[in-house]
Formats: C-alpha cells, structure tokens, sequence
C-alpha cells in the first residue's frame, strides 16, 4: 500500500496499518528539509503547510499560513507529532506554529503524515550562557533559549549529540533548533549545533 492510499484510509477512519514513525522522520530538521520539496520553481508544496493554528474540531485543525492561505489539516491515527520531543496533537493549541507534512486529498484537506509545533531553526550568537539557559542575539533580536533537562542536545563538529554543553563558548555562532514559547522571545532547545 501506498503513502497516499495509507493517509487516506487513516483521514477516512481506517484503521492505522503502520507506526508514524515509518512514514518519515519526526525530527524536527525533517521540517525545514520538507518544506525545501516544491515540485515546480515557485509553486508551492501541495503536500506541505505551515502556519499558526486558528482552530481546532477534534482531529481536524485550521491553519492561517504566512502567505494568507488557509489550511485544513486532519490528523489521523498515523500522524506523528513534534512539540520539543515526541507528543500527542492534545498539546496542540490554537495560536501555536506548525508545519505539517502529508498528503492532499481530493477535497483539499491535508491528511497529516507528520505535523512539528512551535519548532524553530535560527542561526544565533550565544551572549551569555547559565545553568539554565542561553541568551542569543538573532540578527539584533534577543532570544532566550530555555535548556530541557533530558532533552537538549549539543552537536560539536557533526559529532553524534551528546547532553555536555560545557564546549560551547560565549561570542560563538551556532543553530538551534527547539520549540517556541508562542507570544514571547524565548525558545525550549532541543539540539544545539556549534563548531568549536
């Protein structure tokens, strides 16, 4: 059975045949990776939305995207879901970003593969680090970024992540990438790739 033939049985009420996790990946670079998929120069992904999330009834959301178009995104029994680490689409609220990956179904509803909230990837500078958190400069913006025991991660150097943030340095340009606290400056980490 196919990727499309699978979502919409799923959409449809089906019964899931396989995990989320064999449909692709749910790590949140996987997003940003996806979003890079347009079939034709200029012409946006059909099988890709991003935005924040206006509604919400049951397992279907509605999304505003950036470019003003709106989104309707069902959530099946395969969608895996991304908010700082795996989760259920419960944590899902409305005013939260998301970024959804699936496929276009007859009636324009994206039946939802997998589905990344509030994540974020911004190239930053580390003005100061503490036991708790960094403060970053993106191009002149502040950004507080909030360190999740048992979660965030530093990559050094395309080394496996590892949980010891000892190596990086104040004044230092690294990527982040985590989970958005909606409404404020400030990030939940999950990885931290620098270049020592």
């Amino acid at each position: 059975m196919d990727r499309r033939a699978l979502l919409t049985r799923a959409a449809l009420g089906a019964t899931g045949l396989v995990a989320a996790s064999a449909m692709g990946s749910l790590a949140p670079e996987a997003a940003f990776a996806a979003s890079a998929q347009v079939p034709d120069p200029g012409a946006p992904d059909p099988n890709f939305a991003e935005g924040l999330i206006t509604g919400r009834n049951q397992d279907l959301l509605q999304v505003q995207g950036s470019d003003g178009r709106l989104h309707k995104i069902q959530l099946t029994g395969v969608t895996s879901v991304w908010k700082l680490q795996p989760t259920t689409i419960d944590q899902a609220r409305i005013g939260d970003g998301l970024y959804a990956r699936g496929v276009k179904l007859p009636n324009g509803v994206l039946a939802a593969e997998s589905v990344w909230i509030n994540i974020v990837n911004l190239d930053v500078m580390i003005n100061s680090i503490g036991r708790t958190g960094l403060n970053l400069d993106h191009h002149g913006q502040k950004v507080v970024g909030h360190v999740q025991q048992g979660i965030t991660a530093a990559v050094y150097n395309g080394t496996p992540a590892v949980s010891d943030l000892s190596m990086l340095k104040v004044g230092r340009h690294v990527q982040v990438i985590g989970a958005w606290r909606p409404g404020t400056n400030e990030i939940d980490l999950a990885t931290i790739y620098a270049a020592n």
